[in-house]
């Protein structure tokens, strides 16, 4: 298979990812009255997810050194493949528990193999594809989210749009055992060796840059749909029309898609446009607009304004995350694959900010005001982001191997 071939079957692979993070996310609701399920309990759950997809990360670097990222990528889809299709029924809220952390495990296995294969993949190509791979990711996770509002204004339920998503990702892991990426980096230990401190820098800024930009991502994702349901209900309770605004179409899941569309269109021309522009200044440009974003679902809470808030808040998102990978990639370039699962652990820490603690934070404070959290965690990383100038471990470009 060719190298664009491969590359086109690893972006199936975040397509595959993003469909079924959104699913799960936009489904939230529904998951949670068809378990009866508070805001708190829901907000351990995702600390457990949030806990088990860290482990998963763990996991696929452990797998990469020994047989190579492509297994831990298909191994991974098989278990969020099956862990969503557990999702679909009613159960005993012990065993959907267990059910989302399987699922967890398999996400943080394909959130780690993912980056390791794209790093690959693009050194193979000689240029500059990541932003694009994680744009499949995206323009699958407006698909579910889409898919998700259809079905509940048509009373399909969440069981449509989370079951294809699951078909989805065995389909993918199945194709790629074999044809993803075979080729892996060379473990040179140098975390551990000399030039160990440089390499301790590259997972730190970086690190904290996918923190930030999770941190983000996750309250977006995790709490819009909530939180403009509660918009609604309120609106609803106070006109008696808010259920008519857009007929049988369900507007709560549309927050999240507006967010994906500008995190689609930002991936899409980010592989042109970081080059020409520097990473530093679009590293700190991306990391002012989310905090834009995020500010203005605090200050305007009507449900247009918090809509267009979210939708900000992608267009930061969308070029921070595969900008920071990539950084990750070519400044530890002969142990990038050790270097990225490292640097991926950094998406749990802003997932259990991110979700978790607005989840904590909906009964005393309210979501509206929760959603300064990610505002004063932009803040305090704008700093960091000047650092990614002085990134480099003087190795050369990344050498797959078979």
């Amino acid at each position: 298979m060719s190298a664009a071939a491969r590359a086109r079957l690893i972006g199936a692979g975040y397509a595959a990812q993003g469909l079924g993070y959104a699913a799960v996310v936009t489904a939230l609701p529904a998951f949670k009255e068809r378990q009866d399920l508070s805001d708190a309990f829901v907000s351990a759950i995702l600390l457990l997810v949030c806990v088990a997809a860290a482990g998963g990360s763990v996991l696929a670097d452990q797998v990469a050194n020994r047989w190579g990222s492509r297994y831990a990528l298909a191994g991974g889809l098989f278990l969020v493949g099956a862990g969503l299709a557990g999702t679909t029924f009613g159960t005993p809220n012990a065993i959907f528990v267990t059910i989302l952390l399987l699922y967890g495990i398999g996400l943080g296995t394909v959130d780690a193999s993912l980056s390791m294969q794209g790093v690959l993949i693009q050194a193979r190509l000689g240029r500059s594809v990541m932003s694009r791979l994680f744009a499949a990711y995206t323009a699958a996770a407006i698909t579910a989210a889409l898919l998700m509002s259809g079905s509940l204004g048509n009373g399909g339920g969440a069981a449509v749009a989370v079951g294809t998503a699951a078909a989805f990702a065995v389909l993918v892991g199945a194709v790629g055992w074999r044809a993803f990426e075979p080729g892996r980096t060379e473990r040179s230990h140098v975390v551990h060796e000399t030039g160990g401190r440089a390499v301790r820098r590259v997972i730190w800024v970086c690190g904290m840059l996918i923190f930030t930009a999770f941190l983000v991502d996750s309250a977006v994702s995790t709490w819009s749909s909530v939180y403009l349901k509660e918009l609604l209900d309120a609106a609803e309770a106070a006109t008696g029309q808010a259920s008519l605004l857009f007929g049988h179409l369900e507007i709560v899941p549309l927050g999240y898609a507006a967010y994906q569309a500008t995190v689609l269109v930002s991936r899409l021309v980010a592989d042109h446009v970081v080059p020409r522009a520097g990473r530093v200044p679009m590293a700190l440009g991306s990391l002012a607009v989310s905090g834009i974003g995020c500010a203005l679902v605090v200050l305007l809470p009507s449900v247009g304004a918090v809509i267009a808030g979210f939708a900000v808040a992608g267009i930061g998102v969308g070029i921070l995350v595969p900008l920071a990978f990539s950084a990750a990639g070519e400044a530890a370039a002969e142990s990038s694959d050790e270097v990225i699962a490292r640097v991926n652990l950094f998406n749990y820490g802003g997932a259990l900010l991110g979700a978790v603690l607005l989840g904590a934070l909906s009964e005393p404070i309210g979501l509206r005001i929760a959603f300064l959290i990610p505002v004063a965690g932009v803040i305090l990383t704008l700093p960091i982001a000047r650092r990614l100038s002085h990134l480099t471990t003087a190795q050369p470009a990344p050498r797959p191997t078979a």
